[in-house]
């Protein structure tokens, strides 16, 4: 018996050495099982916010282009509004999908910044439409740059992205600036005729 007692100590020891490493194990495990789940959803974030910001960037370009001729400094290609209204539609299904997409696995922050940043791209749509009034399209423009911004802003910080900042509303503004200064008077176009108000 007083063999057994004084081996106790050990089989204590034994014990709570075996608790310790199970305990240690499965907190591991645990940490390790949420970083490779909290990777994945970062991976599905990632591809929401690719989706969405491309198939928001198509339909951003292809409004542009359908206004082209509304803006005298404009390098792009207008396309005829039969041809633009078409592929508005197919995109605006691409949208719907990707937008559901961010709903889904997007942070809060994220979703505000993507919400604020589609709607900017509806006024543009709207204008090309010719659903809007007349809103100068160079400030729908800005404003749709800005949101873009603002998206990546909230995209990369919600997803722990570094690399400083990647704002391109300033240099878009800017090179629109530029361009406003070189467009010529014959380029420009014809203010209205005055109205003969006498009489």
């Amino acid at each position: 018996m007083g063999g057994v007692v004084a081996q106790l100590p050990a089989l204590l020891g034994v014990l709570i050495g075996t608790i310790g490493t199970i305990v240690a194990t499965t907190i591991a495990d645990r940490t390790r099982w949420k970083r490779s789940q909290s990777v994945r959803w970062d991976d599905r974030r990632l591809d929401a916010y690719v989706d969405f910001a491309q198939v928001l960037k198509e339909i951003h370009a292809i409004a542009v282009r359908m206004l082209a001729n509304t803006r005298p400094d404009s390098g792009g290609h207008r396309i005829d509004q039969q041809e633009g209204l078409t592929r508005l539609a197919d995109a605006d299904v691409r949208h719907t999908l990707a937008w559901e997409s961010v709903l889904l696995l997007g942070d809060a922050p994220t979703v505000a910044a993507a919400h604020g940043w589609r709607d900017a791209v509806w006024a543009i749509e709207r204008a090309a439409r010719g659903l809007a009034g007349q809103d100068d399209v160079g400030d729908l423009l800005q404003r749709a740059n800005e949101a873009r911004d603002h998206f990546y802003r909230a995209a990369r910080g919600g997803l722990g992205v570094g690399g400083g900042s990647v704002a391109q509303a300033m240099l878009l503004s800017a090179r629109l600036a530029r361009a406003d200064a070189n467009v010529t008077p014959a380029q420009a176009p014809a203010p209205p005729a005055p109205t003969d108000r006498s009489g």
